[in-house]
């Protein structure tokens, strides 16, 4: 059965886990397949600055400009037009179906970004879930 996966899901890839770790017991690199690969690249794009990659300016999804902004509509706009846009340009392996923004907690800043994707050669439909601090770094009363 687990070769029947790999064979169905190997399109997807591998490479390095996100956040970079290695092992406690031999000291290798952690890596990460197929489902949990793609889900390791969203992650990384959407944490990542626009220009923070010398070799890369446009790759990333820039949300760190949301930071102290007003909890609304207009942001939950931009946010899911800067995630459709980062996801388009940096993983060609899905296709962003939707994109939802839910302020979860107004007041510690919690923003859940849920992206609903297809594997291009799979068909298959998937989602991730991305916490977001709107208030990332304070220690803001209110």
């Amino acid at each position: 059965m687990d070769n029947q996966i790999s064979k169905q899901a190997s399109h997807l890839g591998s490479g390095w886990a996100f956040p970079v770790t290695f092992s406690a017991g031999n000291y290798q690199l952690q890596l990460s397949a197929y489902a949990e690969n793609v889900n390791d690249s969203i992650h990384s794009i959407l944490m990542t600055r626009r220009g923070e990659r010398c070799l890369e300016p446009q790759f990333g999804s820039g949300l760190q400009q949301f930071f102290f902004r007003t909890m609304d509509d207009t942001l939950k706009g931009e946010i899911i037009d800067a995630v459709k846009v980062s996801l388009l340009h940096n993983e060609p392996r899905i296709t962003v179906v939707s994109v939802n923004v839910d302020f979860v907690d107004l007041s510690n800043g919690l923003t859940e970004i849920t992206v609903v994707y297809i594997y291009n050669q799979a068909n298959t439909r998937h989602n991730y879930v991305f916490p977001f601090h709107i208030k990332e770094g304070t220690n803001l009363s209110h």
